[in-house]
């Protein structure tokens, strides 16, 4: 059996923390795991930047219920679960996710949590194992699933080189110039194509 395995931001739904610096005008908080490749640097600079300017979980979900996934990405979900058994691996937070993963239809998702003070501060996160993506796909691997990775950032790079096979998607230039052993592309049909080119099994558009 195959399992295909997603990151989100970027792939199937947007930047979070970007969409929510372009509300508040906060430019730090544009920067992503495409930028920073050490997550706890990235999330410290963000929890400080949220602290400086008093903004809690609250103000963050605001701008989380105006969000819809990208373009197309409903529709090729639902075409990867036809073929594949689909689990995304995220960097997210549970307390971020909900309103999106309703309009994608609830696939099954593994990501991390925020500590969020009695003031809806939020005061820590907490990481549901250290390098989880790839540790993830070392646990399917235990348990024989063949897996096929995509993603978009440095955060996703040791999911892919762990994966029996690994993509590009959506990946920025200096991404995909730094890592290419992996295919990169930018449509959803031609991510279609390469997970069709790296399954090991008869499957068609």
């Amino acid at each position: 059996m195959e399992l295909a395995c997603l990151d989100l931001e970027g792939v199937l739904i947007p930047e979070i923390w970007i969409e929510f610096a372009n509300k508040t005008g906060i430019e730090a908080l544009k920067a992503t795991t495409r930028d920073i490749s050490d997550y706890d640097e990235l999330m410290t600079m963000r929890l400080n930047e949220l602290d400086k300017a008093g903004l809690g979980i609250k103000d963050i979900q605001e701008v989380i219920a105006t969000l819809s996934p990208l373009d197309g990405a409903k529709e090729f979900l639902d075409w990867l679960r036809e073929r594949f058994q689909v689990i995304i691996l995220s960097d997210t937070f549970y307390e971020f996710a909900g309103p999106l993963m309703a309009q994608l239809g609830y696939p099954t998702l593994f990501c991390h949590k925020l500590s969020i003070d009695e003031n809806d501060r939020v005061v820590g996160y907490n990481l549901r194992q250290a390098n989880p993506k790839r540790q993830s796909i070392c646990a399917f691997k235990s348990l024989y699933y063949r897996t096929i990775a995509a993603g978009d950032s440095y955060n996703d790079t040791t999911m892919l080189s762990e994966a029996d096979a690994g993509i590009l998607f959506h990946a920025p230039q200096n991404v995909i110039e730094e890592f290419p052993q992996f295919p990169a592309v930018q449509t959803f049909d031609d991510l279609k194509k390469e997970f069709l080119k790296a399954s090991n099994r008869s499957l068609t558009l």
